[in-house]
């Protein structure tokens, strides 16, 4: 466990306590389906909210916008990180390596998630009226 610790512990854009706490998170909502399915939970006990607050609801506008800016800090800490190295820091190569892989994989996720965008996009447009 230290070792995956120690690789992303510089701030890298997952850190173990943070996949912990979303982990936890996921098992919180599945055991409240769980309770509902059963038809022992009230809507306020699957929500975990209270029953009078509607849950706000999310634009996809804010959703993408909140994802390329997780991309753009992890690109913006991997160079970070890089010229630190490169200029004779003291920093672990390891976790160099991690942040720029980290950066990587989510720059190829939004070009994955931009192209079938424009896929779609083209699709509709497409379409006879």
């Amino acid at each position: 466990m230290s070792g995956i610790g120690g690789a992303s512990g510089a701030g890298g854009a997952m850190s173990i306590d943070r996949i912990m706490a979303m982990r936890a998170e996921i098992l919180e909502r599945n055991s409240a389906l769980k309770r509902a399915s059963s038809g022992a939970a009230t809507p306020a006990d699957v929500l975990g909210t209270p029953a009078t607050s509607a849950p706000k609801p999310v634009s996809f506008a804010d959703t993408m916008a909140s994802a390329v800016k997780g991309v753009n800090e992890a690109q913006a800490q991997s160079s970070d990180m890089s010229a630190r190295y490169e200029r004779g820091e003291e920093i672990d190569i390891a976790k160099v390596m991690m942040a720029r892989q980290q950066a990587s994989v989510g720059f190829e996720a939004t070009l994955q998630v931009r192209n079938k965008l424009l896929t779609a996009y083209k699709d509709i447009m497409s379409m006879p009226v």
